[in-house]
């Protein structure tokens, strides 16, 4: 939309503090309807908050008021978050005149035209989430991982030695439980130890360095009433 900004700057510096363009008689209500528009591009959120910072920090240079630049950002925000009332106690708190019921053209009580571009009031119908982005390029890792399972070797304090299937984006908290799976071992009573060091159970095997061939050392604390 940026034409729409180019042609907003341009029409600013044209009235300003002249006030000839003053608007006393017609003034709508704001509507509920939020504008729908198309980026150039697909933009994500982060994008989008950009350019929004972008215009408010710059807002005021477009001649006018600073207050009322204030309260226009105020209101576009409380329109966005639907709740209109909010919107409209904040227009008629500042005496913003709107000819046509929208942020997009509107005038304070000296007839200083103001003009909000729409993606300042709405996100475009192209918007990415930034979630949706990573998911892309984070999901596919994971499951490539689990995809390469391994036989762990593990240690028990008691003499036992056994494999686990592994991969190396499990935790430690989820092969505790594998192992409590498979020998009936409380994972309360397990503690899994690597080049001497305590592993989490927040800890994955990568985090690790651990190579295919090494073992983990697991010391178990079964109660005494366990023994049979």
């Amino acid at each position: 939309m940026g034409g729409c900004v180019g042609r907003e700057r341009a029409e600013s510096r044209g009235h300003g503090a002249r006030g000839q363009r003053k608007r006393g008689g017609r003034n709508e209500p704001l509507k509920k309807d939020k504008p729908k528009w198309k980026s150039d591009y697909p933009m994500t959120e982060g994008q989008l908050r950009s350019k929004r910072d972008e215009f408010w920090d710059t807002a005021p240079a477009f001649e006018g008021r600073k207050e009322i630049w204030d309260a226009l950002k105020a209101a576009a925000v409380a329109l966005e978050c639907n709740d209109q009332e909010l919107a409209q106690a904040i227009v008629d708190g500042a005496n913003i005149t709107l000819p046509h019921g929208s942020l997009t053209e509107c005038y304070d009580e000296l007839g200083n035209r103001y003009q909000l571009p729409v993606y300042c009031l709405a996100p475009p119908v192209n918007l990415i989430s930034e979630r949706s982005e990573e998911d892309l390029s984070d999901n596919p890792e994971p499951q490539t991982t689990q995809k390469k399972e391994f036989q762990l070797k593990v240690r028990l304090s008691t003499g036992k030695d056994l494999r686990l299937n592994a991969s190396m984006s499990d935790t430690i908290g989820l092969l505790k439980k594998q192992l409590h799976a498979q020998e009936d071992i409380d994972v309360a009573h397990q503690r899994w130890f690597f080049s001497g060091k305590l592993l989490t159970d927040k800890t994955r095997l990568q985090d690790t360095k651990i190579l295919k061939d090494f073992v983990i050392q697991v010391i178990v604390s079964q109660p005494s009433t366990a023994n049979h």
